[in-house]
């Protein structure tokens, strides 16, 4: 693969990782649209999880305060039998990763082999799930007057969250955009459905990552490092923008751009 093309589905990788719209479903999706040079399934998997460690790196920078306290919290509570936020919302992530990693576990080869090339059931699902978005952050902020904030977050919602992030297997639903709708749909606010979703995909990115890690070595070149490099960096200032982007303005414009290139897509399979 070039540098050009690694660099492009670093970027796509690192938008797509974190804001609602399917970094999964992105990635199929603009090789499809401009053609990309077509590689082997083995080096096309290597460099995908290569892409993977970069946005994990991404959410640790921005992040590493915050999984400090975590483990330092989940430490005393174990230990010195302390009861504070962040041992509490240790458990709380670690109990809510359960969900989603075994069904990634079960179902991911399966998925793959089903939806992977399917276009038109990829792009019908971005749309799909872009309605789902809008219409049900815009009930919430109708229904819920005083929407839960980060701190005040329960065992059931998290794990809820949890439950729902395992559609994230499916390319086309979003990691992000399912855990934050299904969030808004508990009354949580927007910010804190945001910062609950980054701290949730540390754990089953970096799970993914792990046991798949013997793939990276297959085809190794200097394209898998600048997709590293370019994945982590654009996921930074993807994070960045969207805690600041939510507080002013709600989903509205990720689900009208997960449909218009829904549409896109399926003229091409239609005409093409």
């Amino acid at each position: 693969m070039g540098i050009f093309h690694s660099i492009i589905l670093g970027i796509v990788q690192g938008i797509g990782e974190f804001l609602p719209i399917s970094s999964s479903a992105h990635l199929i999706i603009v090789r499809y649209l401009f053609n990309f040079p077509e590689m082997e399934a083995s080096f096309e998997t290597a460099f995908d999880i290569a892409l993977h460690f970069g946005t994990l790196i991404a959410v640790l920078a921005v992040f590493w305060k915050d999984w400090l306290n975590l483990f330092k919290g989940a430490y005393n509570n174990f230990v010195h039998k302390e009861k504070t936020f962040d041992g509490k919302m240790f458990w709380y992530l670690v109990a809510a990763t359960i969900p989603g990693a075994i069904v990634g576990m079960l179902f991911e080869g399966i998925i793959e082999d089903v939806i992977r090339n399917n276009m038109v059931i990829i792009a019908l699902l971005l749309a799909l799930m872009g309605l789902f978005i809008y219409f049900g952050d815009k009930w919430a902020e109708k229904k819920y007057n005083n929407p839960t904030e980060f701190e005040k977050l329960s065992f059931r919602q998290t794990f809820i969250i949890g439950c729902s992030q395992a559609l994230a297997v499916i390319p086309g639903f979003s990691r992000s955009g399912t855990t934050m709708l299904t969030a808004r749909l508990m009354g949580i606010s927007r910010e804190a459905a945001a910062k609950f979703t980054f701290l949730l995909s540390t754990p089953i990115i970096f799970g993914a990552a792990i046991i798949k890690v013997k793939d990276l070595f297959i085809g190794f070149d200097i394209s898998i490092v600048v997709g590293i490099i370019t994945a982590a960096v654009v996921g930074v200032l993807s994070i960045k923008f969207l805690l600041k982007y939510i507080k002013t303005h709600d989903f509205a414009a990720f689900a009208y751009y997960r449909v218009i290139v829904a549409i896109i897509v399926l003229v091409k399979v239609i005409l093409f």
